[in-house]
């Protein structure tokens, strides 16, 4: 009777890692897989693919944290006196002080009072509408110095009121303020500020003036710089735009001469420069994004990346044949999905967004009623506010800053727009 050779035991390299003996290793295997396992093949090659547009992503990061962190952290309001933009007014600053003026800035309403009340000074309002209403009192009842001037930049009937009463803004025939774009305009007065400076980039807001003012550049008839003096022999200028002042418009025709004279006739000069927070403007209304201070070139090139991404992705997109239509699992009510929307508005805070569609929705709705055609999407603003002020008997200017006004600032404001819009179709509608 046979009986089978005993069996060997294993040899101690087959005890560690399962291999034979007198197996050949698989050499582009790494050390610790077990032969026949395919696992470090993909990830090189997934990591040779991706390798690039990693790269890229970082450089891409990178250059947006240095332009970024390049561009500095200042920001300037539009015509800050200390502002070297575009819209800045520092260059007629240094002009004035090069002549002898003496220029200083004011921030509250304690230093606007005392500079209104200083002898042979001019004092500059910029943004006059961000003063409140009890401000402007208190101002307007304030003493004013001798031989002074105050220059005001695009005002409204309020300001009008409280520093030129008598002067005021001149209506379209709509009922609007009448508004022309600013061109070259010859002076047309006997203004010596005017005259001396000739032609110059004048428009914006038009002024009617009141007996015994002087109006200068017309447009439409209607003068674009009114001088007003009061009996006291205190001057205020009215100007309807600031683009003779700014730093991008100031070499343009008689734009330096005109602001030399409107601002260099007294030996100081004081600025005005407005806390955004106390007039309710929020203090972020000049701050910078990172996209401003990324170069016009660069606009080109990125415009050119995304054509170059767009035909590698139609090149390297699969073809999948047709479209086919297919109905929907569910059907969802019109009333859940616009809470879903909503719901998604108020976790982003997006109160703009969210006010931006009930006035066009209210814009598209009273349109039709109003018999105001509806041309690239969008009725015409000062039609439909003509037609639906002359249907309700409401001012237009306030029908514009319902139906096209800036973003409410908080939920309530937000509350009160959608019951303000749902008040003017009712009485749109139903007259």
């Amino acid at each position: 009777m046979t009986t089978a050779p005993p069996t060997a035991a294993p040899s101690a390299a087959e005890a560690q890692d399962g291999t034979p003996d007198g197996a050949a290793a698989d050499p582009g295997a790494p050390a610790g897989t077990a032969p026949g396992t395919s696992l470090a093949v993909p990830v090189r090659r997934r990591w040779r693919r991706a390798r690039w547009y990693l790269l890229a992503a970082a450089f891409l990061v990178l250059v947006g944290l240095l332009v970024g962190g390049l561009g500095g952290s200042s920001t300037w309001p539009p015509l800050d006196p200390r502002s070297p933009d575009p819209e800045g007014a520092r260059a007629a600053v240094r002009l004035l002080e090069r002549e002898g003026v003496t220029v200083r800035t004011a921030a509250g309403e304690a230093e606007l009072t005392a500079a209104l009340g200083a002898a042979d000074t001019t004092v500059v309002l910029p943004d006059p509408y961000l003063l409140d209403p009890a401000l402007l009192d208190r101002l307007a009842a304030a003493d004013r110095g001798p031989r002074s001037r105050l220059v005001l930049l695009a005002p409204d009937d309020a300001q009008l009121d409280a520093f030129a009463r008598g002067v005021r803004t001149s209506t379209a025939a709509d009922g609007l303020p009448d508004y022309a774009s600013e061109l070259s305009t010859p002076p047309q007065c006997s203004l010596p500020e005017a005259t001396a400076a000739g032609s110059a980039e004048l428009g914006g807001l038009l002024y009617d003036p009141a007996p015994g003012d002087t109006g200068c550049y017309p447009r439409h008839n209607r003068p674009t710089l009114v001088l007003h003096t009061d009996g006291s022999g205190r001057q205020t200028a009215v100007l309807g735009t600031d683009r003779p002042l700014t730093n991008q418009h100031l070499a343009k025709d008689g734009n330096a001469s005109l602001a030399l004279g409107l601002l260099g006739s007294r030996p100081h000069l004081v600025w005005y420069l407005p806390d955004y927070d106390s007039t309710g403007t929020p203090a972020t209304a000049g701050r910078r994004s990172l996209l401003d201070h990324v170069p016009t070139g660069w606009n080109w090139a990125a415009l050119q990346l995304a054509l170059a991404a767009a035909l590698a992705a139609a090149w390297r997109a699969r073809r999948l044949g047709p479209v086919v239509s297919e109905e929907l699992p569910v059907v969802v009510r019109a009333a859940e999905t616009a809470e879903g929307r909503a719901r998604l508005y108020r976790r982003a805070n997006a109160r703009g967004h969210a006010a931006d569609a009930l006035r066009r929705a209210a814009r598209h709705r009273i349109a039709p009623v109003l018999g105001v055609p509806v041309s690239a999407g969008e009725p015409d603003p000062a039609a439909l506010c003509a037609a639906a002020a002359g249907r309700i008997g409401r001012p237009s200017a306030d029908l514009h800053a319902l139906l096209y006004g800036e973003p409410p600032t908080d939920d309530a404001a937000l509350l009160r727009l959608s019951d303000d819009l749902d008040a003017l179709e009712r009485q749109v509608r139903q007259p």
